[in-house]
């Protein structure tokens, strides 16, 4: 067998020991055989001296993800589904789909609703050639390079004639035993852990190393189609699975094809029962119209398609005993009253703390120390009391008092007037609020900084290292690798990731200063506004409030921050530390852009994005937004209980659109 010959047969025998692993699971031959296999397939394809096709298994680990994840735009936009929590809402939910459908023999997929991330896969002729998160829908961020890494996707479906182009839909997860590795490698290396696995998935995913990527394990299954040319559509999603299965694409073994609706509730409950114990995490059930015909018939509403719905599983509830409750303080002062409560397990995780929120919600629920609580994960992510057993409240308990002092400075505790937060006055002399606030600076929509986790920055600020952000860049490999449990290996990565933050964009940075009242958003309304920092820090209330999405409160609070000298010396500190960005550019909007110079007000609630976000989206397509609707409105954009707005706009004949219209336009 000629060394030509040889290449191509390792690659398809490894590809075939990829499928019977990830999408079989019976895998053929142990560990150390397969990496064998791929030692003999790095040494041959490094001796032939020819380029390395991209869909070799070899290909999956090499060159470095781009450090912006590049926006994408997706051809079929990816929405959300509706949600219900109870049998009664599933029967409403069928009966809704029934009435649609010019027949009465309803055919139903189930499958779990997996809890990881979102991804669309795109293969051109088979290979692999684009992965792209879901984003806000319309446009998500370009991670083909860490994807790439992911053994259970195949870099080319397993066809001899395969389509000219075709997105799979799918969700990237982290397995419940890679997330523990992953968690107890963190804690012994004093780095950040992750909340739960779809955090991990997420936060790994979007490394600029994928190589990091790779060490995660994530794995993913397949459950929809978006754009397609050269794909003859099936019957039934069924049928859809059953080709990717075909293809080598892993879907899930837990979905079924039901024929009747005590089908379809006896499926959830069975799923209920098992779900602690599959091997990944899962938060309900998905059901569609298995037929397409059907699919089609329904069609969609703004907010999801009316063919499809996600049935949550009930939040778990447990009693257990609130040992303390503490106060912490948080980036701009805000305390927050915690309750310590004794460990226990509420769907699969250990829970010991719950936020009680400020001092109106604790009197609210009158929780003290002693108390027995209902405790539950809201959402299955995060802890909260539910309610207090009176009946076994202690004889000497006494209510919660808020304390008149900070505990980590001392500085005295305000409460603002119309406020519910109470804050610490001590702003940055108080080593709680700076390290927040640098924690805040790192983070993902902020500067990005990889690896630098929380318990590092709280490690620094407490050895008084850190006073402004500015001092993350002064750290030199010795500090960095003189700290404990600090292998010098890791104190590069972090050196690597503070320099790789030092390229970012004027959003991100002026959302990364802690400005209050100031998301993401409206940092990239003030970006796009002033395109330039020194025109923003100049900025008056008055130029500020008259940006769309930039009220009074804001305004104040902006404007403040500037008139602050140690701010703007921090500011010219990081400069001076080499962070910059690219010039902002004018926006091009092109004429006929469908909201160029229109006025758009938004109402109720939107099911996949928040109203920033869907101003953001308006302005991208050359329109304003407006708070009141009036004959100058163009469109109305209405979500879930729009109220008098939607009658106003109604009765002056303004035109009326909803999300999956504004997600439309913004399509290619």
């Amino acid at each position: 067998m000629t060394d030509t010959t040889r290449l191509a047969a390792l690659r398809e025998e490894i590809r075939a020991h990829d499928h019977a692993y990830y999408v079989l699971d019976n895998p053929r031959i142990a560990d150390a055989e397969y990496d064998a296999l791929m030692r003999e397939l790095r040494a041959l394809e490094a001796a032939s001296g020819e380029p390395v096709p991209a869909d070799s298994p070899t290909r999956r680990v090499g060159g470095k993800a781009d450090s912006a994840f590049a926006p994408v735009a997706h051809s079929v936009p990816m929405l959300s589904l509706d949600n219900v929590f109870s049998a009664e809402e599933f029967h409403a939910f069928i009966k809704r789909l029934q009435e649609r459908l010019d027949h009465s023999g309803l055919r139903l997929s189930a499958e779990p609703k997996f809890d990881g991330l979102a991804i669309s896969l795109r293969y051109e002729n088979g290979v692999l050639v684009r992965a792209a998160t879901r984003g806000d829908g319309a446009t998500g961020e370009d991670v083909t390079a860490n994807v790439r890494t992911i053994r259970a996707i195949p870099l080319r479906l397993l066809d001899t004639a395969p389509p000219a182009v075709i997105d799979i839909r799918g969700e990237i997860y982290m397995p419940k035993a890679a997330f523990a590795a992953l968690n107890a490698a963190a804690e012994r290396d004093g780095g950040k852990t992750f909340a739960n696995p779809r955090n991990a998935a997420a936060g790994s995913l979007r490394q600029l190393d994928p190589a990091i990527t790779a060490s995660r394990k994530l794995s993913f299954f397949a459950y929809g189609l978006g754009a397609h040319d050269g794909y003859a559509l099936p019957a039934t999603y069924s049928d859809l699975l059953a080709q990717y299965r075909a293809w080598g694409v892993p879907v899930c073994p837990l979905q079924r094809a039901l024929d009747s609706v005590a089908a379809a509730v006896a499926y959830m409950a069975d799923l209920g029962e098992k779900r602690h114990a599959l091997p990944y995490e899962i938060d309900g059930v998905v059901y569609k119209a298995d037929y397409y015909t059907d699919q089609q018939a329904a069609g969609f509403v703004s907010r999801a398609p009316r063919w499809a719905v996600a049935w949550k599983f009930p939040a778990v509830e447990k009693t257990t005993l609130v040992e303390a409750i503490d106060v912490q303080v948080g980036r701009t002062g805000a305390i927050t009253p915690v309750a310590r409560l004794r460990p226990v397990e509420v769907g699969g995780v250990t829970v010991t703390n719950a936020t009680l929120h400020n001092t109106d919600e604790v009197a609210r629920k009158d929780v003290r120390v002693g108390d027995t609580v209902f405790v539950r994960r809201a959402g299955d992510v995060i802890p909260e009391i539910v309610k207090t057993v009176l009946e076994a409240r202690p004889a000497e308990s006494q209510p919660f008092a808020m304390p008149t002092h900070c505990p980590d400075c001392g500085s005295e505790i305000i409460r603002p007037e119309g406020e519910a937060v109470a804050r610490c006055s001590g702003g940055l002399h108080c080593r709680a609020q700076r390290a927040q606030a640098l924690i805040h600076f790192a983070s993902r929509k902020a500067l990005d900084i990889q690896g630098l986790g929380d318990k590092l920055i709280e490690q620094l600020v407490r050895d008084d290292r850190l006073h402004s952000p500015a001092d993350l860049f002064a750290l030199t490999l010795e500090d960095w690798a003189a700290l404990p449990r600090m292998a010098e290996k890791s104190a590069q990565n972090i050196l690597a990731a503070l320099e790789a933050a030092k390229s970012t964009t004027l959003a991100r940075f002026i959302y990364a200063l802690g400005i209050r009242e100031v998301g993401n958003v409206s940092a990239e309304l003030l970006a796009r506004h002033y395109r330039e920092l020194p025109a923003l820090m100049a900025a008056s209330e008055e130029d500020l409030q008259a940006i769309d999405g930039i009220g009074p409160v804001m305004a104040q609070y902006i404007r403040h921050f500037f008139l602050d000298d140690a701010n703007r010396a921090v500011i010219a500190a990081l400069q001076a530390a080499g962070i910059h960005w690219p010039v902002v550019e004018a926006p091009v909007i092109a004429a006929d852009s469908p909201l160029a110079g229109k006025t758009v007000v938004i109402t109720g609630t939107l099911p996949t994005m928040t109203r920033d976000e869907a101003a953001a989206h308006i302005a991208r397509l050359g329109g304003k937004t407006a708070s009141a609707v009036s004959k100058k409105t163009d469109y109305l954009l209405a979500g879930d209980k729009a109220g008098s707005k939607l009658e106003k706009a109604q009765a002056l004949g303004v035109a009326i659109i909803d999300e999956a219209q504004l997600l439309a336009w913004l399509a290619p």
